[in-house]
């Protein structure tokens, strides 16, 4: 009996304790280290996708800018509310086979998410072995 209540716990404990991609995140420039967007990532048939809700633009920007340098159907459309991630698979505690979009090249890379011990988001944009890693942190509405 004493064993049964300790795996019980073990198991919940550890269900408590793991964290899920799904929710708000903002995303930070590699290069100033300056708030860029808030993207919310939910699940669709299984799969996780990625939208952009809020950018943060400084007053010279265009506020609402379209994605010129896209190839794709996502062509001179809005980058405010383009979905940017697509088709994430769950592996255990990582998402991926899934693609990332970049609005400010336009170009798309596959995807690795995860949420790291200390509960940011990590987003691995990669092309064959070369990856870039970005760290994305939660949003508490």
């Amino acid at each position: 009996m004493k064993l049964l209540f300790i795996l019980a716990l073990s198991i919940f404990s550890f269900t408590v304790n793991a964290q899920d991609i799904f929710g708000k995140w903002k995303t930070i420039d590699d290069e100033t280290g300056k708030p860029k967007s808030i993207v919310e990532i939910t699940k669709k048939d299984g799969k996780a996708y990625g939208k952009i809700l809020k950018l943060f633009r400084e007053p010279d920007e265009e506020q609402d800018p379209l994605c010129d340098d896209c190839t794709d159907y996502r062509k001179d459309k809005r980058i405010m509310g383009m979905t940017i991630i697509t088709d994430m698979i769950q592996d255990d505690d990582e998402w991926e086979d899934g693609e990332i979009l970049d609005p400010k090249n336009g170009k798309i890379y596959d995807c690795r998410l995860w949420v790291a011990d200390d509960g940011t988001l990590k987003v691995r944009g990669y092309i064959a072995f070369f990856f870039r890693t970005q760290t994305w942190l939660p949003v508490n509405d």
